[in-house]
């Protein structure tokens, strides 16, 4: 079973054991929220000139007040196959088209855009009816740490160039701080076991270059400009709400 699926699962369990039927709704609660979420979203600025479009996986970690503002931390792991950036192993490639391995053979060098970052959040809901006050328009703001960069890949050959430590000189590797606006719709339900939020988020990433040198651009300096990396894009997700459980009450004769 992958990592991912040990998550959900653990989710599953969790979210039958504690959020079974114990909340009316008719006013806000408090309450620890945990969640999982999927997104797209599409690159702009300075970005876009090295990627494209990602997909976004992540969790969410907070707690939720009884006067619905609520906090905590989320973190997104990116993921594509979408590159802009072209010519970066062109220096190594012979008269035959080919990147050759450690024995002189054509190899296969993949490359894939990569990112990550935590950040920390606070939010706002705005509720739609009295019959549910945990559930509405969710406004979020957060900031925290980023980090992007191209993951090289050669599969079972060996490339001499691109190997080990070599990989530092082409893989774009970028960090820094970021900024991200999420607005959407939260819903906690009052009496079943389907909750979940959706929406729009904009990101904005405020990183440097990390590397000194690209080994495919060896005679122009590495910018130490601060770049501005945005994304837009929409992320939906499952909540694990931990209500907490009613009083029983028990009648002897």
């Amino acid at each position: 079973m992958n990592r991912f699926a040990r998550i959900f699962l653990l989710g599953s369990c969790f979210h039958c054991h504690f959020s079974h039927a114990q909340v009316s709704g008719s006013e806000p609660v408090a309450l620890p929220v945990v969640g999982i979420h999927y997104g797209g979203a599409f690159s702009g600025g300075d970005l876009a000139a090295r990627y494209g479009y990602f997909n976004r996986l992540g969790l969410t970690a907070g707690y939720k007040l009884k006067s619905n503002w609520s906090f905590g931390l989320e973190s997104d792991f990116w993921f594509s196959d979408n590159v802009r950036l072209t010519g970066i192993f062109d220096h190594l490639v012979d008269d035959a088209g080919n990147i050759t391995n450690d024995l002189g053979m054509p190899a296969s060098v993949l490359v894939y855009p990569r990112g990550v970052h935590v950040n920390a959040y606070i939010g706002k809901l705005f509720t739609l009816s009295k019959n549910n006050q945990n559930s509405g328009i969710l406004v979020q703001l957060s900031g925290g740490y980023v980090l992007h960069r191209l993951r090289i890949e050669t599969n079972d050959n060996v490339v001499p160039q691109i190997e080990l430590d070599y990989k530092k000189g082409y893989d774009r590797l970028s960090t820094g701080f970021n900024t991200q606006q999420f607005l959407g719709y939260s819903f906690l339900n009052n009496r079943g076991s389907v909750s979940f939020y959706a929406g729009l988020y904009f990101q904005q990433g405020f990183t440097y270059n990390r590397r000194t040198i690209n080994f495919d651009q060896p005679d122009i300096p590495v910018s130490t400009a601060r770049r501005l990396d945005l994304q837009t894009g929409f992320r939906v997700g499952w909540y694990i709400p931990f209500y907490s459980a009613e009083p029983r009450e028990y009648y002897y004769n």
